[in-house]
Protein backbone atom coordinates (compact mmCIF):
# COMPACT_ATOMS: atom_id res chain seq x y z
CA UNK A 1 0.00 0.00 0.00
CA UNK A 2 1.38 3.41 -0.96
CA UNK A 3 1.54 5.82 1.92
CA UNK A 4 4.57 8.11 1.44
CA UNK A 5 5.94 9.62 4.66
CA UNK A 6 8.97 11.58 5.77
CA UNK A 7 10.33 11.58 9.31
CA UNK A 8 13.22 13.60 10.67
CA UNK A 9 15.01 12.45 13.81
CA UNK A 10 16.93 15.51 15.06
CA UNK A 11 18.89 13.69 17.77
CA UNK A 12 20.44 11.40 15.15
CA UNK A 13 20.20 13.94 12.25
CA UNK A 14 18.50 11.30 10.09
CA UNK A 15 15.77 11.68 7.46
CA UNK A 16 13.75 8.58 6.70
CA UNK A 17 11.53 8.62 3.60
CA UNK A 18 9.07 5.80 3.04
CA UNK A 19 7.29 5.24 -0.25
CA UNK A 20 5.17 2.30 0.90
CA UNK A 21 4.33 0.52 4.13
CA UNK A 22 5.85 -2.75 2.89
CA UNK A 23 8.44 -4.59 4.95
CA UNK A 24 12.10 -3.88 4.27
CA UNK A 25 13.85 -7.07 3.22
CA UNK A 26 17.15 -5.65 2.03
CA UNK A 27 19.04 -2.37 1.94
CA UNK A 28 21.66 -1.05 -0.44
CA UNK A 29 24.19 1.63 0.45
CA UNK A 30 24.13 4.21 -2.35
CA UNK A 31 26.76 6.42 -0.73
CA UNK A 32 28.30 6.56 2.74
CA UNK A 33 25.26 8.39 4.15
CA UNK A 34 22.40 7.26 1.88
CA UNK A 35 20.74 3.86 2.01
CA UNK A 36 17.99 2.54 -0.28
CA UNK A 37 15.50 0.19 1.35
CA UNK A 38 14.03 -2.60 -0.79
CA UNK A 39 11.05 -4.96 -0.50
CA UNK A 40 11.02 -8.69 -1.27
CA UNK A 41 10.75 -8.01 -5.02
CA UNK A 42 13.73 -5.63 -4.94
CA UNK A 43 11.58 -2.52 -5.40
CA UNK A 44 12.52 0.73 -3.68
CA UNK A 45 10.31 1.31 -0.64
CA UNK A 46 12.32 3.89 1.28
CA UNK A 47 15.46 5.97 1.66
CA UNK A 48 17.46 6.81 4.76
CA UNK A 49 19.80 9.83 4.83
CA UNK A 50 22.34 10.04 7.65
CA UNK A 51 23.91 13.40 8.58
CA UNK A 52 20.86 14.87 6.87
CA UNK A 53 21.47 18.55 7.70
CA UNK A 54 24.97 18.43 6.21
CA UNK A 55 23.79 16.48 3.17
CA UNK A 56 20.95 18.91 2.44
CA UNK A 57 23.11 21.99 3.04
CA UNK A 58 25.80 20.71 0.67
CA UNK A 59 23.26 19.55 -1.94
CA UNK A 60 21.43 22.90 -1.99
CA UNK A 61 24.71 24.83 -2.03
CA UNK A 62 26.12 22.80 -4.93
CA UNK A 63 22.86 23.02 -6.87
CA UNK A 64 22.66 26.77 -6.37
CA UNK A 65 26.27 27.27 -7.46
CA UNK A 66 25.67 25.16 -10.58
CA UNK A 67 22.58 27.21 -11.49
CA UNK A 68 24.44 30.49 -10.97
CA UNK A 69 27.28 29.33 -13.22
CA UNK A 70 24.73 28.69 -16.00
CA UNK A 71 23.54 32.32 -15.92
Amino acid sequence: MNNPKMHYFPEQDVIHLTITDEDEIESVELSPNITAELNAEGDLIGIEILKASTFLRDFVSESTQAKLMQL
